[in-house]
């Protein structure tokens, strides 16, 4: 791979990583994949909800974000993961799953979030 090439982002980022983003005002799109009920339990402030059983369905809102770096969230990572892949078989090359989901989100970044 020559030096010009931008370099593919892993599939899985750490919260810690999001978190630092978020703080140093980095501009991504932090994916919701869990369903409603979930989201209103408890959710990171400013992500947006598109739950994995709706992607296929409501795959289009996501076209506006094609260029930008996507962070998909579930509770503990595994839907989140499927759903980075997804993403990056259709053409979201900077779709990413955050490790350990909002569960561990609330044990290393916020703990005052609820946990279920």
């Amino acid at each position: 791979m020559s030096d010009d090439q931008p370099k593919q982002l892993s599939m899985e980022i750490s919260c810690s990583d999001v978190h630092q983003m978020r703080e140093g005002g980095e501009q991504f799109v932090l994916l919701d994949c869990r369903e409603p009920d979930e989201h209103e339990v408890v959710h990171i402030e400013g992500s947006m909800l598109l739950p994995m059983s709706e992607l296929m369905a409501r795959a289009g809102e996501l076209e506006e974000y094609r260029s930008q770096r996507l962070v998909v969230y579930c509770h503990v990572g595994g839907r989140s993961m499927q759903v980075a892949a997804w993403l990056r078989q259709r053409g979201f090359p900077e779709a990413q799953s955050m490790a350990g989901g909002i569960d561990a989100w609330a044990i290393q970044i916020d703990p005052y979030l609820a946990r279920y």
